[in-house]
Order: structure tokens, then sequence, then C-alpha cells
């Protein structure tokens, strides 16, 4: 990753030019620029960021120059002072959130928000086993996972993460490594296991993960930190009935009317104290390879931001 200059473009037609006051790094965009998840290059990369509307193209009127507004997706290209984009996809920033705030939370909130709400619905008396709860989706899932009804099981890396985890709200902690983890899972829910797993680190845990599953259990495979998960039979998911997805934020977040709603959940949820930012370091967008580097190595503690 390199840093180059390039100049302003004007906006075009539904187009408006954001100056970047804060930019979101997310493990997406790890994955990208290591080839698990194809782009392009050379190009940009960076899926999230807050900022200002520094100039607005014919036919915008959701927006006006000086908006504080935020995004996700839309095409790469975030890691920069700012950059065209789509002024259908902006979300105005609550007055009660800064700009730092806003990019540590829109992402990860609403990848938090489908997987809870959609992907599987939980609710009360549901079992959740979530990975990562150290993590910067971990932290948000956790806790709104609590706010729904549900008896939250957290898995993390270290020891060192226990009690970060536990204050995210996890009912029971597991330290992956540490313990059978299906054979705790099994003691801690009384023989019921999880209703769901909510499994970010891939080909490691993928057994434990199938194996802590109760009858009709639904195995959310939404990450590969530890690369891509193995190929499964059918069979294997015939034992106890149960279902398996691999999700991904774009079909839960494209259609603009959807993802406006998903936005305005996750800003509602921090402003109803369910959720909250969570930043572990900020980086200057000249040091973005360190901030890649720190989010690879397990380094981080919450979320990373970029400062234009």
């Amino acid at each position: 990753m390199a840093l180059e200059h390039v100049d302003q473009a004007a906006p075009g037609p539904n187009e408006v030019w954001v100056d970047h006051e804060a930019i979101g790094v997310n493990y997406l965009d790890v994955m990208q620029r290591k080839g698990a998840v194809p782009l392009p290059v050379p190009g940009g990369l960076g899926l999230e960021a807050a900022g200002r509307v520094g100039a607005v193209g014919p036919g915008v009127g959701n927006v006006a120059v000086g908006d504080r507004v935020a995004y996700i997706l839309g095409g790469p290209g975030s890691y920069a002072t700012g950059r065209l984009y789509a002024a259908e996809r902006l979300v105005p920033i609550p007055e009660s959130l800064t700009f730092e705030d806003a990019a540590a939370i829109l992402f990860k909130g609403i990848t938090a928000q489908y997987l809870l709400k959609t992907t599987y619905p939980v609710g009360a008396g549901t079992v959740v086993l979530l990975y990562g709860v150290g993590g910067g989706v971990g932290q948000l899932m956790a806790p709104w996972a609590k706010h729904l009804g549900a008896t939250v099981i957290g898995v993390v890396s270290k020891e060192a993460s226990v009690a970060r985890a536990k204050a995210s709200g996890c009912d029971a902690v597991l330290v992956w490594g540490a313990c059978d983890l299906p054979a705790e899972v099994t003691r801690i829910t009384d023989g019921r296991k999880a209703n769901v797993v909510y499994d970010a680190v891939g080909r490691d845990t993928f057994q434990a993960s199938l194996d802590s599953l109760g009858a009709r259990g639904v195995f959310v495979s939404f990450g590969a930190s530890t690369g891509a998960p193995p190929p499964v039979e059918i069979s294997t998911l015939g034992k106890s009935s149960l279902f398996l997805t691999r999700p991904s934020l774009a079909t839960h977040a494209t259609d603009v009317a959807e993802y406006q709603q998903r936005a305005a959940d996750v800003f509602s949820a921090v402003a109803n104290g369910i959720i909250k930012p969570a930043i572990w370091k900020t980086y200057p967008l000249s040091e973005v390879v360190a901030a890649h580097t720190a989010l690879e190595q397990g380094a981080s503690a919450g979320t990373i931001l970029l400062k234009p």
C-alpha cells in the first residue's frame, strides 16, 4: 500500500464529494488487500468513512455542502482524504456522535444488525455462541444480543481478552484452545447447546462450531481470519437437522432503502445505550500499513481508525 496524489474531481449527477474526517478499518479490507476477496489492482482500499460534504452534483437533494455524513460499501476507496460518492448512500451523522464514532460504528454495526435480526432473529431464550467477542464486531454483537434477551457465550483467542468480553455482556467466556469448546458449551447450557453460532474465524473453528449446535441450530459463518472453512458434506448437517449459512454484508446493505433502515437501527441502538463505539487506536492515513499489521496480528482491542 502506498499513498498517491490524485486531483479532486467535480461531482457528476447524483454524486457528492466527501471530505473525510475519519476512516474505518475493517477485516474485509485486509482480505481484499491479500486477494482473498479479489479487487482490480492497482486501486483503492477501504469501505467506510465519515466526513463533510464538500460539493454536490446535479440532482442531489438529500444532502448539502457542509453536512456531516457517513457511509459504507459503494466500492472501495475510503482510504483517502476525500472521494466522490453516491449521494443516496450517505447517512446523516447524529449530532450526538463525532466523526470518529460514526466511522467506528457504521460498518460493524450494520454487520451486527443483520446477523442478529435477519440471519438469525435472536430473541428471549436464544443461546448464542459468539467468536471474536474482544474484536470490533463482537463488542457490538454481545451487548445487542443480551438486549434482545439472549444468553451469550463468548469465545476469545487469549486469556487477556476475557475481562473485555465479560464487560461486553457475555454470560460466559471461553478461551479458544484452552478447553474442549463443544463440551463446555454443552455443560454451560445443561445439554441444550447453542441455537446459533456466529463464527468469524473460519477453518480452525469450523468443526467445533458444528459440534456446539443443538438440534435445528444455525451455523453462521461470516468471516475467515484463519482461512476459508472446509467443504461440507450435506449428511454432516443431517445428524441434528442443522442449518449452515454464509451471509455477506453486501447482500444485506446494497439495496438503498434496506441499507438506510439498518443504518438508522444502528444509530438508534447507540442513542439508546445498547451499543457504543469502541475505538482502540487511530493511525494517520500515512501509517495504514501499521494499522493493517495490528489488525492481522490480533493486537487490536476494538476498532481501528485512520485519520487523513
